[in-house]
């Protein structure tokens, strides 16, 4: 296992630093100055000039990206050109609401589409097969903003029930939570159906191999069969789904950070880029692709643990 971990982790350098040069590159072809924002409208030439060469704006490409990178591996991540603060406090400050957002969304969508999709493949042709994949592929079609408008209208603006602006407060407390039901069904909102779809699909699979017999032909209880000897070996596809898909919700994560208000790394990396704040930006951009190859390991992880031929290969 710990072979297989160090394998995954070699593989995940050269993608991050492909993710550095790619977000590097397209924010150098921005049309705006970083010196003149961060001059001001009213700054001279020669202060404009002054600044560019502080920030080694006048060396080539090249240069500019080793520079970059040999900041980045010493954990300086600059400072925000808008508030002067330094970019790992700024991100430092959002990734908790981002990581709460995140797992209020996972906590009521992977349980939920996996059951949905059980108990599709379990009464396969019914009713309740076809209702269930009907809420599947609304769910799959629905773009993540217009869920989180119909929520705001709806739940928050004509009944309100819930607030939807801003963070309440932290997760164990009350009005923290309350903030937090929105975001969190609206992200979650398009992570459900793709969950169910699959898991129907490979549960049935499942429930036509010999072993599902065999179980059967003990006496077991179709529950039993179902849950401990069908699910269970269906899990596999699903686990990589879901890490596929969880990063999806990384960049769902952006729209409905924005949405609601939600103070995360989401929001701050789009305030950054309209506010041509490149540093933080740049900032963001890490830290997603970060999060992104983290859970991409988790998953690779888990997959070798559900399946222990995965190391061996």
């Amino acid at each position: 296992m710990g072979r297989h971990i160090v394998q995954r982790l070699l593989l995940s350098v050269p993608v991050l630093f492909g993710v550095l040069l790619i977000g590097f590159l397209l924010l150098q072809v921005v049309p705006t100055d970083p010196a003149v924002v961060l001059a001001g409208p009213m700054a001279s030439q020669d202060i404009i000039e002054a600044i560019r060469r502080d920030l080694g704006l006048n060396e080539p490409l090249w240069y500019q990206f080793g520079l970059y990178i040999t900041r980045v591996l010493q954990g300086d991540l600059g400072k925000s050109i808008i508030s002067n603060l330094g970019v790992a406090e700024e991100l430092a400050r959002t990734m908790g609401p981002t990581l709460e957002l995140l797992v209020a969304c996972l906590v009521w969508a992977i349980p939920l589409g996996i059951a949905m999709g059980t108990l599709a493949a379990v009464h396969r042709g019914k009713i309740a097969d076809r209702i269930i994949m009907a809420i599947s592929v609304a769910g799959v079609s629905i773009p993540v903003f217009f869920l989180g408008l119909v929520l705001i209208w709806y739940l928050g603006y004509k009944l309100q029930w819930l607030p939807f602006t801003g963070r309440g407060g932290p997760l164990w407390s009350w009005d923290g939570i309350m903030h937090l039901i929105l975001p969190a069904i609206t992200l979650g909102g398009v992570f459900v159906g793709p969950i169910a779809r699959m898991t129907r699909t490979t549960v049935l699979e499942v429930l036509g191999a010999d072993y599902v017999r065999t179980a059967r032909a003990k006496g077991l209880t179709e529950t039993r069969v179902v849950i401990r000897h069908a699910l269970r070996n269906a899990l596999i596809p699903i686990v990589t789904l879901i890490g596929l898909q969880i990063g999806f919700l990384l960049g769902g994560a952006v729209v409905t950070e924005t949405m609601f208000s939600w103070p995360g790394v989401g929001r701050l990396a789009v305030g950054a880029i309209l506010s041509r704040d490149f540093p933080v930006a740049q900032g963001a951009i890490i830290v997603l692709a970060l999060a992104f190859l983290l859970i991409n390991l988790a998953v690779d992880v888990l997959y070798a643990f559900l399946d222990p031929r995965v190391q061996k290969r």
